[in-house]
């Protein structure tokens, strides 16, 4: 080849190579532009962090349980810690899993002895707001519900030392349904796709055809050892410290992880449910839970992450407290 031919080609590359630089960011500019704020590729998203080194003595399993995926529809617009008693605006829905007794006018005390979707027989109620694709409905605010395709909920432990039990009729908050309005401070919206687990957002993803659109909950696993709850429903329990331990005068407690993969229609625009004046913002995403498990099995967690076993008890079949 000689040198003008190949000069030429070395050309030709360096124009190819501007034209699908150009393209790329013409396709950025695009999503944001058309989708708006709160859409955002895997491409813009952040790496997750590196996992904390567990020192020795650290509970390093985890536990795993199934309590369905809402199949049975059971949504209402309660929110049984910040308000119990007393339904939601009907714009502000949450899906449940676990209790089944917990119904718009339903109080915490209203929970014992009912019956549960949880397959180790755990009867605490675990809710957020729930999913919906975009567009009309009757109250405005969002076309038809999602289920999660799949869901997961495992309990794990601390890097930095063993857990001890969740009392019975613990609350715990994850994210902060009015985060869009007072600034994000307790903000905890993690989404992801099921093909680029590696990377996170607080934004809606928009994933590949044929990816899942995941949204996880990671909740706080230091408890103050003295109450079940608290005013804001946070202080009493709260999230580790930078390098994985517990702040002074709290207690690690089993660490709560669920997440949910939703099959969400390619260039569907989906969002959850929010209060008038959030604006449906991904930043407000928020879950719940209220620990009912029998005091048998939170044994059994505590066990298995303090002995660094993997417990599956995804198919143990028990009869509610």
């Amino acid at each position: 080849m000689s040198m003008a031919s190949a000069g030429r080609r070395v050309l030709a590359l360096e124009a190819l190579l501007a034209v699908l630089v150009l393209v790329a960011g013409v396709t950025v500019h695009l999503v944001r532009g058309s989708w708006g704020p709160y859409y955002t590729t895997m491409d813009e998203a952040q790496d997750v962090p590196a996992a904390v080194r567990p020192v020795a003595g650290a509970s390093t399993g985890s536990y795993s349980w199934n309590c369905g995926r809402n199949e049975r529809g059971h949504r209402n617009t309660a929110n049984i810690v910040v308000t119990p008693g007393k339904p939601g605006p009907v714009h502000h829905l949450h899906d449940y899993i676990g209790n089944l007794g917990v119904q718009t006018d339903s109080t915490i005390a209203d929970l014992a002895g009912k019956p549960t979707t949880c397959s180790n027989g755990d009867a605490s109620t675990y809710y957020w707001a729930v999913l919906r694709l975009a567009g009309a409905s009757d109250n405005g605010h969002g076309g038809p519900v999602q289920v999660p395709v799949s869901l997961t909920m495992t309990y794990y432990g601390n890097p930095l030392g063993p857990v001890l039990p969740m009392p019975r009729l613990l609350r715990a908050a994850v994210g902060d349904a009015y985060a869009h309005t007072n600034g994000g401070a307790l903000a905890r919206s993690r989404w992801t796709c099921s093909n680029t687990p590696e990377r996170q957002t607080m934004k809606y993803p928009l994933c590949d055809d044929g990816a899942a659109v995941v949204r996880i909950f990671d909740f706080p696993s230091c408890w103050d050892g003295r109450q079940i709850d608290s005013k804001n429903h946070r202080q009493h329990v709260v999230f580790p410290v930078a390098g994985g331990g517990c702040p002074v005068g709290t207690f690690a407690v089993p660490r709560l992880q669920i997440t949910m993969a939703y099959a969400i229609p390619h260039g569907t625009r989906y969002q959850i449910d929010a209060f008038d004046d959030q604006d449906h913002d991904p930043a407000t995403d928020h879950g719940f839970l209220v620990n009912l498990m029998p005091e048998a099995t939170m044994a059994r967690v505590v066990s298995c992450l303090n002995r660094g076993q993997k417990c599956d008890d995804t198919t143990v079949r028990r009869s509610a407290p």
